[in-house]
C-alpha cells in the first residue's frame, strides 16, 4: 500500500516537472522564432567577413566580430583563448585543363579546386596522362601504371546510404590520404571527384595530409560534371593529358584564438557545460553553413536564455572554436586548457552539420546517462527533433571527451542537402533558410537548459 501510495504521489510531480519544462522551452522558442538574431548575425558574419581560412586577415576579423557581438549579447565575461594555427595559403587560381585527347589536341578546362593543406604544383604546372582509376584496391592493381601520371580517383558517394554523412566517410579517405598512396607508385599529381552528388559542377575543396615517406605531389578536386566527362573520357581513349595548375603552400604559423563567453553558474560555478561551432571556413565560400551556422546558433543559444532571465546552476561557455577545417587547434587548446585549470566538464553540445532542420542529437555518453537523456525526448517532438541516439558530438568538443571523458552532443539537423555546398563554393549567406536556422538553436537551448537544470 505504501508503494502505491509513493507512486501516486510521485506521478504528479514528474507530470509538474514536465509541464514546467515544456512551458519554458515554448517561451523560448517563441522568443527565439519571433526575436532571434541568429540570421542576422550570419549575415553579418558572411557578407562583412566572408570565408575565415585559419591564418588569415578575415580569421582575425571574425575573432573580434565574434567577441564583440557575444558582448553585446550579455556575456559575463568573454575572452580569446589564444592556440597557434597551419598557415595554408591558396596561392591564387587552380586551374586544369585537358591539352590532348589520343593523338589529337584540346583545350577544355576543368572545375577544380586545390585540396586544403597540398602543395601547389610550381609555376611551369604538370603536364601528364592521367591514369582513371575507380578505387584504392584499383591503384593496387595497376601500380605498374602509376609512373609519371595524374591519378584520377573517381570515387563517389554511395547513394544507397540513406545519411549522407556514411558516404561522407566512406569516401573522405580519397581527399585525405589519396596523393600519398598515388605518390607511393611514382604519380605526379592527384585528382579526386567531390565529396558530393550535387547536380552542379562546383569543386569542393577540404582538408588532406601527406605522408612524409613519400612525395608531396600537387592533389585538387574535380566538380562533379566534369569529373564525369574525364572519367567517361578516359574510358574511351588509351591517352587523356592534362596540365595542372596549383599555388598552395605554408606560410608561417598564425595566432588563432577561440572566443570564448561565459554565463557564470550559481549553484556549481565550477561544472562547466559547453556548446559551441567552428568560426574558421575555407576561403572559397562564405562559410555559412560549415560552420557559419553553428557560430549564430551558439550565440543565439546564449541570447535566447538571457532574455528568459534564467540563471544557470552550472557555468554556461559559449565558445567560437579556432581552425577546425585543416588542423583542429581551437579543440585541442580547450581541452588541453581544462586539464590545465583541473576543471569539470561535464556535458558539451556542437552544431557543426549545418543550418537546416534540426533531425535529432547524436550523444557520446554512457547508456545510463543517455537513458536520463532519453526521457526528455517528449519535450523535443513539438520542435520536430525526434531522434536521440548513441554516437555523436564534433571534431571541436572531441578532445574533452578523450582527455576528460565528457558526455558529447552535436546537432543533427537533415543531412540530405548539406554536402550540396559543403566546401563548396555555394556554401553562401542564401542556400540557409532562416527559420529552419532559428529551429535548430530553439533544441540546442532546450538541450543546454535540460542538461543545466537536472545533471547528468
Amino acid at each position: 500500500m505504501k508503494k502505491l501510495f509513493g507512486a501516486l504521489v510521485f506521478m504528479p510531480v514528474i507530470g509538474w516537472a514536465q509541464m514546467s519544462d515544456s512551458l519554458f522551452i515554448k517561451k523560448m522558442s517563441d522568443d527565439i522564432m519571433g526575436n532571434g538574431k541568429a540570421y542576422e548575425n550570419l549575415r553579418q558574419l558572411t557578407k562583412n567577413i566572408g570565408g575565415r581560412l585559419a591564418g588569415s586577415a578575415q580569421m582575425t576579423m571574425a575573432e573580434n566580430w565574434g567577441a564583440e557581438t557575444l558582448k553585446a549579447l550579455g556575456a559575463d565575461k568573454v575572452y580569446m583563448q589564444e592556440c597557434k594555427v597551419p598557415n595554408w595559403n591558396r596561392g591564387g587560381e587552380d586551374k586544369a585543363t585537358i591539352i590532348k585527347i589520343g593523338d589529337k589536341k584540346e583545350k577544355r578546362s576543368l572545375d577544380v579546386l586545390a585540396l586544403g593543406n597540398s602543395m601547389g604544383s610550381g609555376k611551369k604546372g604538370i603536364t601528364a596522362e592521367v591514369l582513371a582509376l575507380a578505387s584504392f584496391a584499383e591503384l593496387e592493381e595497376r601500380s605498374d601504371e602509376v609512373k609519371g601520371k595524374i591519378v584520377f580517383f573517381n570515387y563517389g558517394f554511395n547513394p544507397t546510404n540513406l545519411q549522407p554523412f556514411r558516404s561522407y566517410g566512406d569516401a573522405g579517405i580519397y581527399r585525405r590520404i589519396g596523393a600519398s598512396r598515388a605518390a607511393k607508385y611514382g604519380a605526379v599529381a592527384i585528382l579526386i571527384r567531390s565529396l558530393t552528388e550535387a547536380n552542379d559542377n562546383n569543386p569542393h575543396t577540404g582538408v588532406m595530409a601527406y605522408n612524409d615517406t613519400f612525395p608531396k605531389i600537387p592533389a585538387a578536386a574535380l566538380g562533379l560534371k566534369d569529373a564525369d566527362y574525364l572519367w567517361t573520357t578516359c574510358k574511351r581513349n588509351p591517352s587523356v593529358r592534362v596540365s595542372l595548375f596549383t599555388n598552395g603552400s605554408f606560410l608561417p604559423e598564425a595566432t588563432g584564438h577561440n572566443v570564448i563567453a561565459e554565463l557564470k553558474g550559481t549553484q556549481f560555478p565550477n561544472e562547466f557545460i559547453t556548446v559551441g561551432g567552428h568560426l574558421d571556413s575555407w576561403d572559397v565560400n562564405e562559410g555559412a553553413h560549415d560552420d557559419g551556422a553553428g557560430i549564430v546558433q551558439t550565440m543565439e543559444v546564449m541570447r535566447a536564455l538571457k532574455a528568459m532571465n534564467y540563471t544557470p546552476k552550472r557555468t554556461l561557455r559559449f565558445v567560437l572554436f579556432a581552425n577546425e577545417e585543416n588542423g583542429g587547434a581551437g579543440g585541442d587548446a580547450y581541452a588541453a586548457a581544462a586539464i590545465a585549470n583541473n576543471e569539470k566538464h561535464i556535458f558539451a553540445l556542437e552544431s557543426d552539420a549545418g543550418g537546416f532542420t534540426p533531425r535529432g542529437f547524436g550523444f557520446t555518453t554512457s547508456p545510463e546517462k543517455l537513458s536520463k537523456v532519453m526521457e526528455w525526448k517528449s519535450l523535443f517532438l513539438p520542435y520536430g527533433v525526434y531522434d536521440f541516439r548513441q554516437g555523436g558530438g564534433g571534431s571541436d568538443i572531441g578532445p574533452l571527451n578523450r582527455k576528460l571523458g565528457t558526455s558529447l552532443a552535436g546537432l543533427s539537423p537533415d543531412g540530405q542537402r548539406y554536402f550540396d555546398v559543403h566546401h563548396a563554393r555555394s556554401d553562401v549567406f542564401e542556400n540557409v533558410n532562416k527559420r529552419e536556422l532559428h529551429l535548430g538553436a530553439v533544441n540546442m537551448a532546450a538541450l543546454i537548459y535540460l542538461v543545466d537544470k537536472y545533471g547528468l
